[in-house]
C-alpha cells in the first residue's frame, strides 16, 4: 500500500505541475497532456475531493507503513496546493470581466442563479425553463442534412427577442451542436433570449470552406426562420469556441465576402455581435505565434483545407478572421486562457489588438489566469463567471440597440 499511496500522490503533483504550466512543445505531446491539464484546472474542486479522499483511504489502509507512503502525501500535498492555485484563479475572474467590459454599459445579469448543486454536475443539464426544439433542417449538402437546434424560455409568447447563434468547436474535425456552448446558451435563455446552436461539416471529409459555407447557411436560415420561434432577426449575435470561434468571427467580419455564401449571396448576414471563446484567427500564422508547425502542416494541410500554405496563401488569408478585419466589424467579446496550450493566447492579445486599431465598434477582451483551453464548457467558479460576463456583454449591445432603434416619439 505505501508504493500505490506514493504513485498516486506523484501522479497528482504531476497533473497540477501540467495544469499550472503546460508544455507547448512539442505539439504531439501539448495535444497529449491538454486533457490532464483541462480538467484538473477546470473541475478543481471534484478534484479536490476526489483527491483527499482517495488519498485518505490509502493512509488509512495503511500507507504510511513505510517511506514511499510519505513520499506520496508529499507529492499529495503539492497537488492539492495546485489545486488552490486554481480556485484563486477562478476567484479572480469577476474581477477581470469588470476591467475588461468597463467600455460598456454595465449590466447585472438576471439569467439563471447557480447553486452548489449545478457546479457538482460535470455536465450541464438543461433547465426546466428552457424549451428545446431540436433537429431542425437549415440546408442540405453532398445528400446530407444540416440541422440546428433553439433553445428559448418555455411557455412564453414574447417576440421579438435577441438572439444568439452557438458555433461548436473540434478543430473542425469533431463536436456536436448537442455538446457545447450550454452554459453559455442557458445563461442567456434565462435572461429571455432565443438561442440557435449549429451543426455544419467537418474534416476530413468535409474540405475547407465547406464549415464557413454552412455557418453562413445557418445564419440565412435564422434571419429567415428565427421569427417564428420568438426571435428578432434584425438583432443576431454569433459566438463560439476554439474551431467555432474562428468560424463565428469569420462570419462576423466577413459579410461583405459574399463568396462565402454560394446561391444566397442576395441576403444580408452582417450580425450585431461577436463572442470567441478561445479561438484561432489566422491560418497563416503570420506571427509565428504556434510553437510547433502540427497546426498548419498536418492539420490544416491534410485534413481542413487539403493544400499547402505556399501553394494556396490567397485562400488561407481570406479563411482567417484577421484578414477581414475592417471598420464596420461589430462588437467583439474575446475569451482566452492564459493557460492555452492548444491556441496560443498570443494569437488572440494580437487579434483583439488590430480590432481595436481598426474597428470603432467596441472590443472587449477578457484573458482569464489559470485558464486552459475549452475552459467553459464544464460549470465550474471560473465558467459560471465567464458565462456571466458574456451575458452581461450581449445585454450592453442588445440595449445600446433597443436605445438607438427608438423614434423621437418613442424617448419622449
Amino acid at each position: 500500500m505505501p508504493w500505490v499511496l506514493c504513485a498516486f500522490g506523484l501522479l497528482c503533483a504531476a497533473a497540477a505541475a501540467i495544469s499550472l504550466r503546460p508544455p507547448r512543445w512539442p505539439g504531439t505531446i501539448a495535444v497529449l497532456v491538454w486533457p490532464v491539464g483541462w480538467l484538473v484546472g477546470e473541475l478543481p474542486l471534484h478534484n479536490l475531493a476526489i483527491w483527499s479522499a482517495t488519498g485518505a483511504a490509502l493512509v488509512v489502509t495503511g500507507g504510511l507503513a513505510d517511506w514511499p507512503g510519505y513520499v506520496g502525501v508529499a507529492g499529495l500535498a503539492l497537488g492539492l496546493v495546485g489545486l488552490r492555485q486554481h480556485l484563486v484563479h477562478a476567484a479572480a475572474v469577476d474581477d477581470a470581466v469588470d476591467r475588461s467590459l468597463c467600455q460598456l454599459d454595465r449590466c447585472e445579469p438576471s439569467g439563471h442563479r447557480y447553486t452548489w448543486r449545478d457546479l457538482a454536475a460535470v455536465f450541464p443539464f438543461r433547465p426546466r425553463t428552457v424549451r428545446r426544439v431540436c433537429n431542425l433542417e437549415y440546408a442540405s449538402a453532398a445528400g446530407r442534412s444540416l440541422c440546428l437546434d433553439v433553445l428559448r424560455p418555455d411557455g412564453d409568447d414574447v417576440t421579438r427577442r435577441p438572439v444568439f447563434v452557438y458555433v461548436h468547436g473540434g478543430a473542425w474535425v469533431i463536436g456536436h451542436k448537442n455538446q457545447q456552448g450550454r452554459l453559455t446558451m442557458h445563461e442567456l435563455v434565462a435572461a429571455g433570449w432565443v438561442c440557435v446552436s449549429v451543426n455544419y461539416r467537418l474534416s476530413p471529409r468535409a474540405t475547407w470552406p465547406d464549415h464557413i459555407v454552412d455557418v453562413k447557411r445557418a445564419l440565412a436560415w435564422v434571419k429567415r426562420n428565427i421569427a417564428q420561434h420568438g426571435g428578432d432577426p434584425d438583432f443576431v449575435v454569433i459566438g463560439g469556441g476554439s474551431a467555432g470561434a474562428h468560424l463565428a468571427s469569420l462570419t462576423a467580419l466577413s459579410a461583405h465576402d459574399k463568396t462565402f455564401q454560394p446561391g444566397f449571396t442576395e441576403l444580408d448576414l452582417s450580425v450585431q455581435g461577436c463572442v470567441a471563446y478561445y479561438g484561432i484567427y489566422d491560418f497563416v500564422d503570420r506571427d509565428r505565434h504556434f510553437p510547433y508547425r502540427a497546426f498548419q502542416t498536418f492539420l490544416l494541410r491534410h485534413v481542413v483545407m487539403k493544400q499547402r500554405l505556399e501553394r494556396a496563401r490567397e485562400l488561407y488569408d481570406r479563411a482567417s478572421p484577421v484578414f477581414h478585419i475592417s471598420p464596420a466589424a461589430p462588437p467583439f467579446l474575446v475569451w482566452h486562457g492564459d493557460r492555452d496550450s492548444l491556441a496560443p493566447v498570443a494569437g488572440a492579445r494580437a487579434f483583439v489588438e488590430k480590432l481595436r486599431a481598426t474597428s470603432s465598434a467596441p472590443c472587449a477582451y477578457v484573458e482569464l489566469p489559470g485558464a486552459q483551453h475549452a475552459f467553459e464548457l464544464f460549470p465550474s467558479l471560473r465558467s459560471v463567471a465567464a458565462v456571466r460576463g458574456t451575458h452581461r456583454f450581449c445585454q450592453a449591445i442588445w440595449s445600446a440597440h433597443r436605445a438607438r432603434a427608438l423614434t423621437p416619439a418613442d424617448r419622449s
